[in-house]
């Protein structure tokens, strides 16, 4: 039987939860009834292409150096959807749906697209395009409730939008190599009894990453075996070291930088933190919790669709995120509660957010689109 050909367009390769989707589902898709091809257009991130191609996907760099260069791409698209026999586009994030919504209106292929945001949170040009682009491909989909509101209520869509929660891989974000929580450890000059509160993030405005520094410095000073590890990178780098340096947490909270490999990394944390303004469904928030990290967090956007309250970790209001520092203190001294939740966490993504659940009903998706558009011919 023919393999049903996939092209899934994006703007980069590089370490964003979007991104990270792509390997991860890559590596669980049934590649005897599909075959993956990726395309992206920013050269200089292209962190994950070693691991798509790994997991057997083929992939192709279409250079564009600014959104308008994208959209020009279209020909090229179309030419390489032609070549390699496409079947199905999947775009995702607001500019690659955008390019893929033109080869969709010249060449009538099945488009979906997968949002990521809420729609409010887009730069008002980005939210016009958008909507008078939206009804020009085959289906959206949302990657949580709250994603899928937003573009109902924004965008009054007339095709089908569906939500297909984000998953994570359990049996890869696992703890199983405490040789790198020691050496990560002796890395950062952390003691074994030390306490590791981490995040995963793009240094992002929405990530309130500089609130997250004034909430371990609160935390730090209430109980100094607390320590603190960022692992990511972006444009609000300069911003948080000068903020780090502020607050005088040298050689309490490290900069990992950018990792093509995080698993390590959580390895070493006790407690995953974030403190965001708005998300759609975190894939780092999924990873930590499988990898079993107590939680604390606020509630924003998705993240209170994964997280219930004192069951699967501590979630407070995003306008509440100072509490953050008190729950913190309290959950450094009791062991007991830290590991409840500990167990609680990766319990909750191995039985609703499972990659393998994500990929069987994506690949549904796929099937029965192909299939309704063999039968129209």
């Amino acid at each position: 039987m023919a393999k049903i050909k996939i092209l899934h367009i994006i703007k980069s390769l590089g370490r964003g939860g979007a991104e990270m989707l792509l390997p991860e589902t890559l590596k669980a898709h049934d590649k005897e009834r599909f075959e993956f091809h990726y395309i992206y257009f920013l050269p200089w991130k292209n962190q994950l292409v070693s691991a798509i191609e790994l997991a057997g996907g083929k992939v192709s760099l279409f250079p564009a150096n600014n959104n308008i260069q994208i959209l020009f791409q279209y020909r090229k698209i179309i030419k390489y959807c032609k070549d390699n026999d496409i079947q199905i586009i999947h775009a995702h994030l607001p500019w690659a749906g955008f390019v893929s919504r033109i080869v969709c209106f010249f060449t009538k292929k099945i488009t979906f697209y997968t949002e990521h945001n809420l729609q409010e949170r887009y730069h008002y040009i980005t939210r016009l395009i958008n909507r008078l682009t939206f009804n020009y491909q085959t289906l959206g989909i949302g990657v949580s409730l709250d994603v899928t509101n937003s573009i109902q209520k924004n965008i009054h869509p007339k095709i089908k939008i569906t939500t297909l929660l984000n998953g994570v891989n359990v049996s890869n974000f696992c703890r199983n190599d405490s040789s790198s929580r020691i050496a990560l450890r002796n890395q950062f000059c952390i003691p074994l009894e030390g306490v590791v509160v981490g995040t995963v993030a793009v240094f992002r405005f929405q990530k309130r990453l500089d609130l997250w520094l004034e909430i371990i410095a609160k935390a730090i000073d209430q109980n100094p075996n607390i320590y603190g590890v960022i692992v990511g990178a972006g444009p609000l780098e300069p911003l948080l070291k000068e903020k780090y340096q502020t607050l005088n947490l040298e050689g309490k909270v490290f900069f990992a930088g950018l990792q093509s490999e995080v698993k390590p990394y959580y390895e070493v944390m006790d407690y995953f933190m974030m403190c965001s303004s708005f998300e759609g469904l975190p894939i780092a928030l999924l990873e930590a919790m499988s990898m079993g990290c107590a939680i604390l967090s606020t509630n924003a956007g998705g993240i209170k669709e994964v997280l219930r309250p004192l069951i699967d970790g501590i979630v407070v209001g995003v306008d509440d995120w100072e509490q953050l520092s008190d729950e913190l203190i309290q959950l450094s001294h009791d062991p007991l509660k830290s590991k409840t939740y500990q167990q609680a966490a990766r319990t909750r993504v191995k039985q609703s957010f499972s990659i393998e659940t994500m990929v069987e009903n994506l690949e549904l998706l796929y099937t029965q689109f192909y299939d309704n558009t063999k039968t129209k011919f």
